[in-house]
């Protein structure tokens, strides 16, 4: 057991629960959801005073096409105007904004003034925010050994050329370490095709709580659990022991 109080530097969160939250107070799943941006709003805060160096937040899954499609439409429009309202916010923080996964449906007006943000924020040296928005780990992990297999093909890779470090290269997240600690709201226990690469090494931390009501409280949780457990990396207690 880690008796120390680390903060963790990339912590990565799947904010699940939004929909079943509205539904127990006899709301339309679309206040969640609302509320769901609001909490996004603290947690960004609580990490930036935190020291937290690196958030990544699951806002959208290539999945979520699935779901109702009066519920998709509402995602999408809450989620461009949104990021489009926090842009100023972000700079004016020194928060630096970056976003994986594949924009394109969400039309290029968004797409544009995202790259616009990006491109704006770059120089900020705080929290580095990361959005997954309309993201899939299998779709990264795709993306990646075709790149590779074209590489191949032309010549400009050999097949003993192919290692972690290259995969790891070729992802969206190049720009930015592993996970230290994963959240996920909402009392499901499952990753859900969220950043399966990265995760590797990473602390798990499930909570019942749902989305909307995570807090200071429910965080620093997290913060307790992360730091009660020894990260062995491959090793042995004894070895990691002797390094601390």
């Amino acid at each position: 057991m880690s008796t120390s109080n680390a903060v963790p530097e990339h912590i990565a969160i799947v904010m699940d629960g939004n929909g079943r939250w509205a539904q127990a107070r006899g709301q339309v799943r679309i206040n969640g959801h609302r509320r769901g941006v609001e909490v996004v709003r603290q947690v960004t805060s609580l990490c930036a005073k935190a020291g937290v160096s690196f958030l990544t937040l699951f806002a959208f899954s290539s999945e979520n096409w699935r779901r109702p499609q009066d519920e998709v439409t509402f995602l999408k429009k809450l989620l461009a105007t949104s990021l489009e309202k926090e842009f100023d916010r972000l700079h004016k923080n020194n928060i630096r904004l970056n976003v994986i996964g594949d924009v394109t449906p969400f039309g290029p007006h968004l797409e544009k003034n995202i790259e616009s943000a990006k491109q704006r924020t770059v120089g900020n040296t705080g929290l580095t925010l990361t959005i997954a928005l309309n993201y899939g780990a299998r779709w990264e992990i795709s993306a990646a050994a075709k790149d590779i297999a074209m590489d191949c093909v032309s010549g400009k890779l050999k097949p003993e050329d192919i290692s972690e470090t290259l995969v790891n290269d070729r992802l969206t997240t190049v720009s930015i370490p592993d996970p230290d600690l994963f959240i996920r709201t909402g009392g499901e226990i499952r990753l859900s095709n969220f950043l399966l690469w990265q995760l590797a090494y990473t602390e798990l931390f499930f909570t019942d709580t749902l989305w909307p009501d995570f807090d200071e409280t429910v965080f620093n949780e997290a913060l307790e659990a992360f730091n009660s457990r020894q990260r062995r990396f491959g090793q042995t207690g004894e070895q990691v022991g002797k390094k601390s």
